[in-house]
């Protein structure tokens, strides 16, 4: 059942008529229409509001416990997408974290180009810690560029001597601005969305000058050594699988506790379809247990059952 799925998952992607290389006029339109195209379960509630002025969306399911908070950095190469379009990826790990979000809504380039989205995001973790969020039941996650904004904007943390949240999840991480894997030639037939053209001109509209493999945008270039522990889900048919392979071991070298979690059969973000393949919520099952264990009462409930 799971291949059919698969397979209808990669047949309509292909068929759509999305091209994350397109002109930003038509594009932007059309990845919003795709990724909201699912209505959000009635039990989600959103608020719109602002962290240290950057604009944000709230994300609850009153009827789950909410335990903690996870800061959410949406995807589309740092061009496109919005903290709007997330929610429906946002409030499914919510659910299964049993945690709020707050989904970030930086600015994109090329009006905005780095550092804009990286300002925005350590602007909305400070904001939220200054209001009085106990960083002890604080996360990070995101997907795509919204992962790799989430592990430099760890690294910014530390730099800064701010507390790090309790750990991140980093789904199809685009780490690697330079487009040095191997699996952007080598995967390129069974990936039905991203291509070697999308990331060299979405690289182009975000580096505003900026060096592809600087660290401060290339997280697999440098040190992450001092982040919170991290799971790195990935599918194996997406070109950016090596992204998430050498970020994950760029982790280990530095000593920091990291799990890489590679599904097979997949595209890019397959969490996103959870509701129409299987491998999609049991990696959302996953991520939400991986946020909860790393939460104080989460441990303390671990420590008494094994007492």
């Amino acid at each position: 059942m799971t291949q059919q799925q698969r397979e209808a998952i990669a047949s309509m992607l292909r068929a759509s008529p999305f091209n994350p290389a397109g002109d930003l006029r038509e594009q932007r339109p059309l990845f919003e229409k795709m990724v909201t195209a699912a209505p959000l379960p009635g039990d989600v509630v959103t608020t719109g509001g602002q962290l240290g002025g950057v604009p944000v969306i709230y994300v609850d399911i009153p009827a789950t416990t909410t335990d903690g908070v996870i800061m959410y950095f949406h995807g589309g190469f740092f061009a496109i997408g919005s903290a709007a379009a997330s929610v429906g990826l946002a409030s499914d790990l919510a659910r299964q974290a049993r945690m709020q979000v707050v989904t970030v809504d930086y600015r994109l380039a090329p009006e905005h180009p780095y550092p804009a989205a990286q300002h925005d995001a350590m602007t909305a973790y400070r904001a939220l810690l200054e209001g009085g969020q106990d960083v002890a039941r604080v996360a990070l996650a995101g997907e795509s560029s919204g992962a790799n904004l989430a592990v430099v904007t760890l690294a910014a943390i530390g730099r800064a001597g701010l507390p790090q949240p309790t750990s991140a999840v980093l789904m199809s991480p685009w780490a690697d601005l330079a487009g040095a894997g191997n699996s952007i030639k080598t995967k390129a037939g069974v990936d039905p969305v991203i291509t070697a053209a999308a990331i060299r001109v979405r690289a182009e509209d975000y580096l505003n000058g900026a060096g592809a493999s600087d660290p401060a945008v290339s997280p697999v270039y440098g040190s992450l050594a001092g982040l919170p522990p991290l799971l790195i889900q990935a599918g194996s048919h997406e070109i950016l699988l090596d992204d998430a392979i050498r970020l994950a071991a760029r982790a280990a070298y530095d000593d920091v506790a990291v799990t890489l979690d590679v599904v097979p059969g997949v595209p890019h973000v397959f969490q996103a379809f959870a509701a129409l393949l299987d491998e999609g919520q049991a990696a959302l099952t996953r991520a939400g247990g991986f946020l909860r264990e790393h939460l104080p009462m989460a441990a303390a409930e671990t420590a008494g059952r094994q007492d």
